[in-house]
């Protein structure tokens, strides 16, 4: 905490009554998040911070008429790229939702532009009204199976943790870089821990042995836990629970059955990644508040999960409560159950009245030509997006979890012409491509996946955690070309194409996955892809972009594909389409064995 002996006598004066405070909210409800209990008084602030809780005056007073006064809500860990706006325009989206700080990854970006793409994110989110804490991205590219945009190592990072907004290193998702002590992953952890800074995790699949080896090398949280049990495992081991509701994995209704009172302080909430349409109907961490009541939780309970335990994990001394010598960051709630917001404030400042942000204008620089000038890919024929496969043969094929990130492997039966793969959307098959798109190598890796619900034409994007190449699904090769020719022209994006035509699109020209448009004009633009997404898919129960960009995500079981081929993140290699009927049970068997990598 910077502070100055002026201010210190300012707040310890107002404190003490000596001097009227700034503001004073009277006839409000405090909540108190160390007892989860409410405090009827009157609550002082002076220089920004809160002075005092009892009978105050202040130069500024304003009557709350039995409102609740909340600590601001603090999502503990955000990828603010995939809202798909800068954070600018991001934070004029989470405030009205309560959200005055985040943890926030840059690793979407970073896997483009490298240190770069960390930079801009810097720049861009400082001085706002919502405090943007950084993790570094630890894991650029995620695995060595594939091309990302940049490569980072310790000492690419080195420089950034002199800037105060960083907190420490990022999701570790090279489990097998951790396990087998590569020098690479250890350097980064070492440089983080001797700094004291936390290290968050990404244990996606890891058995006992597997969160053991984390927490021997100093990862103090997950946000990928799928179950109750993964969820005890990990607070049974010293983590910290980090419970997801994203646009794509929603992990609350089954990880909140593992919160006890005897357990709560070690438990949060975070969005990981959430689409700006969503961010907008749903809300964010407010909206984990909302669903864990509805679930039967204590709204008390709940919000302390929201500040207070966010707060705490990393070390943010003067965030997460109302009490004296805490950071005037509050919420001001209708009522409890529903978290209905009614305004927002910022360090004593108000920025949120009546639910509508106050919006403060900000220049901000231009981004420089990496990051605009992302798509780089030769041009593809036809036949590059050909299968082989005989009419005898089975194929490995990506199976699709509604609303998860992970995915089944099977083994299946699919249509053919006797030598190639041919997609049916009777039996709900669909080719898949993952086209490199950074340094224009060529490389594409194909796929069969099953699952996606689409019944013509082709779709394509290039947010395709986390490596970022353009990842294009399709029912015939011709609008799957139509669909990358289109990305290229756009500079990144997403877009729809039926019979040869495109029939919407939205431009992601900040590294292929952010626009540089105000987050109003980009929400009209989703509303209209998501209309648009009708004419090639049955589907309504799951965002089917979403669910596209998680397909290239190789540290997520079970089976992936990379722009080297599909993959197997079970046990961690590539393997053919096209499957080996004399090895095949061979290695299904290894599969149920191995453990998985996060």
């Amino acid at each position: 905490m910077n502070i100055t002996k002026n201010q210190l006598k300012t707040r310890i004066a107002a404190a003490g009554k000596k001097q009227a405070a700034d503001l004073v909210f009277k006839n409000g409800k405090i909540i108190d998040v160390f007892n989860l209990e409410i405090i009827e008084a009157d609550l002082a602030i002076s220089d920004g911070y809160i002075v005092g809780i009892g009978e105050y005056e202040g130069r500024e007073e304003v009557n709350l008429k039995g409102k609740y006064i909340a600590p601001g809500f603090i999502d503990a860990h955000v990828h603010i790229e995939s809202s798909m706006v800068t954070p600018v325009e991001f934070a004029k989206v989470v405030l009205p939702h309560g959200v005055t700080t985040v943890i926030t990854d840059p690793h979407e970006i970073a896997n483009v532009a490298g240190e770069e793409g960390i930079a801009f994110m810097l720049e861009n989110s400082k001085g706002l009204d919502l405090d943007v804490l950084f993790m570094l991205p630890s894991s650029v590219p995620a695995t060595p199976f594939e091309n990302a945009g940049a490569v980072l190592h310790a000492e690419h990072l080195e420089l950034f943790y002199k800037n105060e907004r960083v907190a420490g290193l990022a999701e570790v998702m090279d489990f097998p870089g951790v396990a087998n002590m590569d020098d690479r992953m250890l350097d980064k952890l070492v440089q983080s821990l001797s700094k004291s800074a936390k290290v968050d995790g990404h244990g996606a699949g890891l058995d006992s042995t597997g969160v053991n080896i984390y927490r021997a090398a100093g990862i103090a949280t997950d946000h990928e836990c799928t179950t109750e049990e993964e969820a005890r495992d990990r607070l049974m081991r010293g983590m910290y629970l980090m419970i997801r509701e994203g646009s794509v994995a929603k992990n609350l209704s089954a990880l909140i059955k593992a919160v006890k009172p005897a357990n709560a302080r070690r438990c949060l909430f975070c969005t990981d990644d959430k689409h700006l349409d969503d961010l907008i109907e749903e809300g964010s961490v407010d909206h984990h508040i909302r669903l864990a009541v509805q679930l039967g939780m204590d709204p008390l309970q709940a919000i302390q999960m929201t500040t207070l335990n966010a707060a705490e994990c990393f070390g943010l001394a003067d965030k997460g409560a109302i009490a004296p010598g805490y950071q005037a960051d509050m919420v001001i709630l209708e009522s409890l159950e529903d978290a209905a917001i009614s305004d927002v404030y910022k360090a004593g400042r108000i920025v949120v009245k009546k639910g509508c942000y106050l919006d403060s204008k900000r220049e901000t620089a231009p981004a420089n030509q990496k990051l605009t000038d992302s798509v780089r890919i030769p041009s593809i024929k036809k036949e590059e997006l050909q299968i082989p496969l005989l009419a005898s043969q089975k194929a490995h094929v990506i199976d699709i979890i509604p609303n998860q990130i992970m995915t089944k492997k099977k083994v299946e039966e699919v249509p053919t012409d006797g030598h190639f793969f041919v997609p049916s959307t009777k039996l709900d098959f669909v080719k898949l491509a993952v086209i490199e798109r950074h340094k224009g190598t060529g490389n594409i890796g194909l796929a069969i996946v099953h699952g996606l619900g689409m019944t013509d034409g082709a779709i394509a994007t290039t947010v395709a955690h986390d490596s970022h190449n353009l990842i294009a699904a399709g029912t015939n090769d011709e609008d799957m070309l139509i669909a990358i020719k289109t990305l290229q022209e756009i500079n990144g994006g997403m877009v729809i194409v039926k019979n040869g035509r495109v029939i919407h699109s939205l431009s992601l020209p900040l590294g292929g996955l952010m626009s540089h448009l105000d987050y109003q004009t980009v929400n009209q633009e989703l509303q209209l892809l998501n209309i648009a997404l009708q004419k090639v898919s049955s589907h309504q129960d799951f965002n089917l972009f979403l669910t596209l960009s998680f397909l290239s995500l190789p540290v997520i079981p079970e089976l992936k594909v990379t722009d080297l081929g599909l993959f197997d993140a079970v046990r961690f290699c590539h393997i053919p389409i096209a499957v080996d009927s004399q090895s095949s049970a061979q290695n299904e068997d290894l599969d149920s064995s191995n453990v998985a990598a996060g």
